[in-house]
């Protein structure tokens, strides 16, 4: 179930192992775990290794802490079938120092689209992030919840069988399906790991995407070269398997924007895929979207550009829809969202200059 959060979500301390949450935005590395071989240390398998040392974590949430660069062996990320040698460090690393940190409820606006006794589902503003974890430990989606819920003797954010049941990037807006009971997050986590549910995005995109109708499928992981980057792999022996589905809406000139629907869930998806297919999200600051890729080198053309980036201070993306079978009717469940205020009036500004 750890592939429905896609990466690593923020767990226990005492489950060993830590997972940064989906799509939230990473800096430096910091060890949580160090072990170091002892002299007469036969070769032994690195996830057997910690898996023998480490009680609360599986050897499965050990491998895929290894498949996410999170095990370093001399300070080198290794795969789990790393043979451990004598005098080996092994670190285990995370994006966020340890912390010990308390869920406090805030009284934060949360836009419901939907409520009743089993879920609800919310449409996330941009700049909100999802889930506490470091630098942002209050202020959240989660933050909001414990308090929107406090009465809900069923509901406790500090229990991962209960609330989110997937994520979105801090800066992407739209829509989150959040379990209010033990029995509806087991369904829900279900669909989402069988591909069950229904997901569409909108993003403006640089460039004129060529084909009205696309799939692209690459393996995603972190970029060996910069930790805080997601990237596409030529092969199929590292990263998870992913597959965005894309369609042309209207080409403005410069951009153009598409609706995306996810075949899968992994880190900055559509982010990583649109921007290996030449086309990065218009003004996505850590993917290279935030300066001019495409267009005239006149200073009036410079001054609309950088006048849309500043009426969308952020990367262009919105989880427009979304899809479910409700867990306890069975009725299958459909939302749909306008554009946030900040897209709508840069893909208008767009339209007006295209036109023109």
């Amino acid at each position: 179930m750890d592939d429905i959060l896609d990466n690593w979500d923020d767990e226990r301390e005492d489950d060993g192992l830590l997972k940064p949450a989906e799509g939230e935005e990473s800096g430096s590395l910091y060890e949580h775990f160090r072990f170091v071989a002892d002299k007469g240390q036969s070769l032994l398998r690195v996830d057997k290794y910690l898996s023998d040392r480490m009680s609360g974590s599986s050897r499965n949430r050990i491998q895929l802490a290894a498949e996410a660069g999170c095990i370093l062996v001399n300070e080198k990320p290794v795969k789990s079938n790393y043979r451990v040698k004598p005098h080996d460090i092994i670190s285990i690393v995370m994006s966020r120092p340890r912390h010990e940190f308390e869920i406090i409820p805030e009284d934060i606006p949360i836009d419901i689209v939907y409520e009743d006794d089993d879920l609800l589902v919310v449409n996330k503003p941009a700049g909100l992030v999802v889930h506490p974890g470091y630098g942002n430990y209050t202020g959240t989606l989660v933050n909001a919840l414990a308090y929107y819920l406090k009465n809900n003797n069923d509901f406790n954010p500090y229990d991962s069988n209960f609330g989110l049941v997937h994520r979105i990037d801090k800066e992407t807006s739209g829509l989150l399906v959040v379990a209010k009971t033990l029995n509806a997050r087991t369904d829900l986590c279900m669909q989402f790991y069988n591909k069950t549910t229904k997901r569409e995005y909108r993003a403006l995109v640089w460039g004129i995407v060529k084909d009205d109708i696309g799939r692209i499928e690459g393996n995603i992981g972190r970029d060996p070269y910069d930790r805080m980057l997601m990237t596409v792999f030529p092969d199929n022996e590292h990263g998870k398997h992913a597959v965005t589905h894309y369609e042309v809406l209207e080409r403005l000139g410069y951009v153009t924007l598409v609706k995306c629907r996810l075949e899968t869930g992994r880190t900055h998806q559509i982010r990583v895929h649109m921007k290996h297919i030449g086309h990065t999200l218009f003004n996505d600051i850590r993917y290279g979207g935030d300066v001019i890729l495409k267009g005239q080198n006149s200073t009036k053309y410079r001054q609309f550009v950088y006048n849309c980036f500043e009426m969308c201070p952020r990367h262009a993306l919105h989880a427009k829809t979304l899809g479910f079978t409700h867990p306890t009717t069975g009725e299958e469940m459909f939302f749909d969202t306008e554009l946030p205020r900040d897209m709508e009036k840069l893909v208008g500004r767009w339209r007006v200059y295209y036109e023109y």
